[in-house]
């Protein structure tokens, strides 16, 4: 095989160019919600590869009047066992019907680009489904079936194993991991103007060119782009519905075992690759050994950067590293790939209001969940977690302003977030710039109306996990709060 990090095969160029197209672009700015539609691809120069869902003859046949849907037939007679693949119908193990036809051309993930993408309408229709039928429509978009020859039994048998194993909980379930993946595609589908690596000549009083505008995708190997897509939708596999910091205080298992570091993001990854491993489940069966080592590499890096813990290093890393940053290296596309899959973990506050509300929601039921555990075996109540003294307000103004904005703000100025035409400033800004607004006129009100009380042992009321000592630092490092890994909204 070719290796991912081959020019030829590391480009998706015709999603690069189905994003950019005149043709069928239709761009609707009102306040906070954008919609921007992309036309599907016709007459796509790959379309001889339509038939890739069909089973190849091997040169040993000799039966010449078979036909490719007998073959199909007899092949799934014997591997019963991991499932069966009928002419575009994929079932998987445990009985989930998939029609790959249909889902190509399902009218509801034809939105998949868009920043306002429908996630809690569509996983009301598919509750069961989303993330796996979320996750072919994106591999489909990145052509990732035919450059990796994924087996589509293998695949759906993964993800819909994968799914499965998210809790049925208010926050942490596989609907947030659906959004975490579909955050990840807009942010790398988009072109977007890379503020780095521009040449500027010291002789010339004229600005600097901008930089072509070319997405993200278009820069990153295609074996880094299935990792990042299938690290989102594993990132918080098995999630308990606790904290970092509750599994620690009462000592189970996974922190004993993880040695209280990272504790539910080693977890995600390690019981997540168990799953893949299996050999019904191992869809990236036809990589190389060299490119196996790299996926995995690539997968653990992008789920263990999603602890908050690590916000504000992988923040400072990349501004040090902004002057001489160039996509061409290797490290310099995962630390820009860290930044996509944490962006898109806590995107909450960046997507309108209306989404952005039924998040908070979900996530203050979560909490609560928590804080009610917590009253049950004695212990003290995690700040905000405290059904009875709700701070909701307080709780997202403190969230946008120290670990949603300054992510968020240097990915703007750096020229990774998308700019869609007809808008001077990324979409993801407005929104939270907008929403922000909207708590910070909540606390007012709640301020004219009483005394806010005092819910101690938090730290610029942000959850924190441990005791953080004040610094008259500058360095956010030091002066920002210790975070709890899991508030990630």
């Amino acid at each position: 095989m070719t290796s991912a990090l081959s020019p030829s095969t590391s480009k998706c160029n015709t999603c690069a160019k189905s994003v950019t197209s005149d043709n069928g672009k239709e761009i609707q700015p009102f306040g906070v919600l954008v919609g921007r539609k992309i036309p599907k691809r016709v007459n796509s120069p790959l379309t001889p590869f339509a038939s890739y869902w069909k089973t190849e003859a091997t040169p040993t046949n000799n039966n010449e009047h078979e036909t490719s849907v007998d073959q199909l037939r007899k092949a799934s007679v014997s591997r019963k066992e991991s499932g069966t693949h009928v002419d575009t119908v994929v079932t998987t193990i445990d009985g989930q019907r998939y029609d790959t036809k249909e889902l190509d051309h399902d009218p509801d993930f034809s939105e998949t680009a868009e920043w306002a993408f429908p996630i809690f309408q569509i996983s009301r229709k598919y509750p069961k489904t989303i993330l796996s039928r979320l996750t072919y429509n994106i591999f489909q978009q990145s052509e990732l079936f035919r450059i990796f020859k994924v087996s589509p039994i293998k695949f759906f048998n993964f993800f819909h194993a994968l799914e499965k194993g998210y809790w049925e909980i208010p926050y942490h379930n596989r609907i947030h991991a659906a959004d975490v993946l579909h955050g990840c595609y807009y942010l790398s589908v988009h072109p977007v103007r890379p503020q780095f690596g521009v040449v500027k000549s010291p002789d010339s009083l004229l600005p600097a060119p901008l930089p072509q505008a070319a997405s993200i995708m278009s820069q990153m190997s295609t074996l880094e782009l299935m990792a990042l897509f299938t690290a989102a939708a594993m990132h918080d596999y098995d999630h308990p519905g606790r904290t970092n910091a509750f599994l620690v205080t009462v000592e189970d298992k996974k922190a004993i075992l993880y040695n209280d570091r990272s504790v539910l993001e080693n977890h995600h990854a390690a019981e997540s690759w168990k799953l893949l491993n299996k050999s019904e489940n191992h869809f990236i069966e036809n990589l190389d050994p060299a490119e196996m080592k790299r996926f995995r590499y690539l997968v653990l890096e992008y789920i263990l950067a999603t602890d908050l813990k690590q916000h504000f290093e992988i923040i400072m890393t990349f501004n040090d590293r902004l002057a001489d940053m160039d996509l061409q290296v290797e490290s310099d596309r995962l630390l820009v790939g860290k930044l996509l899959i944490k962006m898109a973990d806590i995107n909450s506050p960046t997507k309108p209001y209306g989404l952005h509300r039924q998040w908070t929601d979900r996530i203050c039921e979560e909490f609560y969940e928590q804080g009610d555990d917590e009253r049950r075996r004695n212990l003290a109540i995690t700040p905000y977690m405290d059904r009875g003294d709700a701070q909701v307000a307080k709780l997202q103004d403190s969230f946008i302003a120290h670990v949603v904005s300054p992510l968020a703000q240097a990915m703007h100025e750096s020229g990774l977030l998308p700019i869609l035409p007809g808008l001077e400033t990324s979409e993801l800004m407005i929104n939270m710039q907008h929403n922000h607004r909207k708590w910070k006129e909540e606390i007012e009100i709640e301020t004219a109306n009483y005394e806010p009380t005092c819910n101690g042992g938090s730290v610029n009321g942000v959850i924190e996990e441990e005791s953080a000592s004040t610094s008259d630092s500058p360095d956010p490092r030091r002066d920002s709060p210790s975070l709890d890994s899991e508030l990630s909204q």
